[in-house]
């Protein structure tokens, strides 16, 4: 989507799904991740987007912190720290990109991200492509993870 395009009707009716949890709250993100990319197109830095998305979701009344700083731990003791790009409203974590395409990787990661961060839900959205991409991720529970992480490394 570039220049003044609108999201089409299919992806706003895309946006906000019951079946997923906080699902009003992410359509709301990824309503303001639509606007910036309707308005500055594909092809910036990721800094670029980060401090777009930041006005977007101010002006939308979104409460966030941005390059929210998350102690990460192995076997209880502290290993370093990782920055999340946006936590919003106290519950959502939002990564983004700029890259050409999305790859089963940075889903890899994002995921990691919840468990480590002991969080349920969080998105993943790319600036790079022509189109906006965006994923729900939940945190997997149990046997689902380990066949989600056998299916991301093959």
């Amino acid at each position: 989507m570039m220049g003044n395009q609108s999201p089409s009707i299919n992806q706003k009716k895309n946006i906000v799904q019951d079946k997923y949890p906080e699902s009003e709250l992410t359509g709301k993100i990824i309503g303001c991740a639509m606007e910036v990319h309707k308005h500055l197109g594909n092809g910036f830095q990721e800094v670029v987007y980060q401090r777009a998305l930041a006005v977007e979701m101010r002006l939308q009344g979104l409460s966030f912190e941005r390059e929210f700083e998350m102690p990460l731990f192995y076997k209880s003791e502290d290993v370093g720290t990782r920055r999340v790009d946006f936590f919003v409203e106290g519950k959502i974590m939002v990564e983004i990109k700029a890259i050409v395409q999305l790859d089963d990787v940075h889903l890899a990661q994002a995921i990691n991200y919840l468990e480590a961060y002991k969080m349920d839900i969080g998105l993943l959205i790319n600036f790079g492509n022509t189109s906006l991409q965006f994923k729900r991720v939940m945190k997997p529970s149990g046997k689902n993870h380990s066949q989600l992480k056998n299916q991301i490394k093959s």
